[in-house]
């Protein structure tokens, strides 16, 4: 029984690596000059996992290998995602911003992104809305390792759930790539850049942005689905969470890093890809149970 110990996010996330490993294979052509090593490494990535997951259940409880074979998704989330910039031009030739900037003008009569930052251009301001932008990072670590401390079973929700959710987000950016409001306009306000949280997220995209990642905002997504287990299994911080997510929301937009309509993608994905993320880790859960 070589896949007795797969869990739901084992499936989710070998299906992942198998499925761009064909998007690389398939549709590489002379747009991704590097694509054998980048093939070889999904294909080591595979290997690797199975072979972390077989050897834990055959030692399970030991240190390490136990808290690797828990956290691994967690671990490739920042390599996957900045993979995205290499694989988001095989599909579409340079970036739809032009239609996302457009839909969010026509929506709301001008740029939301713009026009909030230039009303609002004082370093306190903008301070809070980039340590908002940053508690994003907080909330993903933090509520995983309250969980695991708490309870294997409720972690391996948690990391099922929100590994589906970056998935399934990485994805839509490899065929529907768009930068964000930043490709507008790149010239900040000297007081909007000055305090350390600022500093901070610049240094941040400065190393890991993957360019073409914007729409829909896996910064939404991902910090609604943290709420979530919150309020499933961290109680006490449920209302103090829900206030820095909605904070969040609001500060993807003031720092331009996504434009309006792409924070209500990322509401819409949470609203379908959580539910079904839900089923199918109890749906697996239970067939592996049985």
């Amino acid at each position: 029984m070589r896949f007795r110990a797969y869990t739901f996010v084992d499936y989710a996330t070998q299906g992942y690596l198998g499925l761009t490993a064909l998007v690389i294979l398939g549709f590489h052509g002379d747009k991704l000059p590097g694509w054998p090593r980048l093939l070889a490494a999904h294909v080591l990535a595979i290997v690797l996992i199975h072979a972390l997951i077989r050897g834990w259940a055959a030692r399970p409880g030991r240190g390490a290998l136990d808290f690797l074979r828990h956290f691994y998704p967690v671990l490739l989330y920042t390599g996957l995602y900045c993979e995205t910039a290499a694989l988001n031009h095989l599909f579409v030739a340079g970036f739809l911003d032009p239609w996302f900037a457009g839909l969010d003008a026509r929506l709301f009569g001008f740029q939301p992104s713009l026009t909030f930052m230039a009303a609002l251009p004082f370093w306190p301001v903008s301070e809070l809305f980039y340590a908002a932008y940053f508690s994003y990072y907080v909330m993903i670590g933090g509520v995983g390792l309250a969980l695991y401390a708490r309870s294997r079973e409720q972690f391996f929700h948690y990391v099922s759930v929100v590994s589906f959710i970056f998935y399934a987000c990485y994805l839509i950016y490899i065929v529907l790539p768009v930068i964000g409001p930043r490709s507008l306009d790149p010239v900040f306000p000297a007081a909007v850049e000055a305090g350390p949280f600022a500093h901070l997220m610049a240094s941040i995209y400065r190393i890991f942005e993957g360019p073409g990642a914007a729409f829909p905002s896996s910064h939404v997504a991902v910090a609604i689905a943290t709420v979530y287990f919150s309020f499933r299994y961290l109680r006490p911080i449920r209302w103090a969470h829900l206030g820095a997510a909605i904070l969040l929301c609001v500060a993807t937009v003031y720092c331009r890093y996504h434009y309006a309509v792409d924070v209500l993608g990322g509401v819409l994905a949470a609203a379908i890809l959580l539910p079904a993320g839900n089923r199918l880790y109890f749906r697996f859960t239970q067939r592996s149970r049985a």
